[in-house]
């Protein structure tokens, strides 16, 4: 499970020219993992024709147009718990603790809940931890899937694998409308929207707090879920 886990990191994280170069050689590692099947390995093989045949500014561009520029699926998973709310600064506490409770020291400059950087602490745990943790963020990692599925876009094979081992298939969750990269206007419209809900509107005596969200960031900040020396 730990090269599956890097491996998908790499293919997920801003492409540089260590990702472009390793690009023809991922599709051993995972299969020397041995933790994926053929169908989703190959699933997986036109972004690393892309990763390892296009220009890499080229790359570079069309990740920044594809994740950075709206938050419909962005690669920070607290953004689609607590959008920017103040809510959000704390969970990143809480999950860069965890990280530095395994030793781990985030020197890239990213926030700790960007998805390639969560899979890399993942693949450091023992197995049954990792797996479990992965499915904390199982419902956001299946919608994710289906927006860049929707997109058209080879990163969506990816995510589709992460929220197939994160046994995330059905249930049911709403993410950040569609943007449109070119309208402006509209893009400032969403970043000023409250923080993202993944049911239906409320009703008017419910809770101002989302309640599959309030699970989600509580699973999150579950310290130790299979009673390991991890903690938060």
């Amino acid at each position: 499970m730990r090269l599956t886990l890097r491996t998908l990191s790499a293919l997920l994280r801003y492409p540089d020219a260590a990702v472009q170069q390793a690009a023809p050689e991922l599709a051993g590692a995972l299969v020397n993992d041995g933790l994926l099947s053929a169908e989703q390995r190959a699933a997986l093989q036109p972004l690393l024709d892309e990763l390892a045949a296009t220009d890499l500014l080229d790359l570079q561009e069309r990740y920044v147009g594809l994740f950075d520029r709206g938050r419909a699926v962005s690669l920070h998973l607290f953004e689609h718990v607590h959008g920017e709310s103040r809510d959000r600064g704390q969970a990143m506490v809480d999950l860069r603790d965890r990280y530095e409770a395994q030793g781990l020291e985030i020197t890239a400059k990213e926030l700790p809940d960007y998805l390639p950087l969560f899979l890399e602490y993942l693949s450091v745990l023992p197995p049954a931890q990792a797996a479990e943790e992965l499915a904390q963020p199982g419902v956001i990692l299946s919608a994710l899937a289906e927006r860049l599925e929707e997109k058209g876009t080879p990163y969506a094979a990816p995510m589709r694998i992460l929220a197939d081992l994160a046994g995330a298939g059905g249930e049911a969750f709403e993410i950040a409308p569609a943007d449109d990269p070119d309208d402006l206007a509209a893009l400032d419209a969403a970043w000023e929207e409250e923080q993202i809900r993944f049911d239906g509107p409320a009703a008017p005596n419910a809770s101002a707090e989302c309640p599959q969200a309030a699970a989600i960031v509580a699973r999150f900040q579950t310290t130790d879920p299979l009673g390991s020396q991890a903690h938060g």
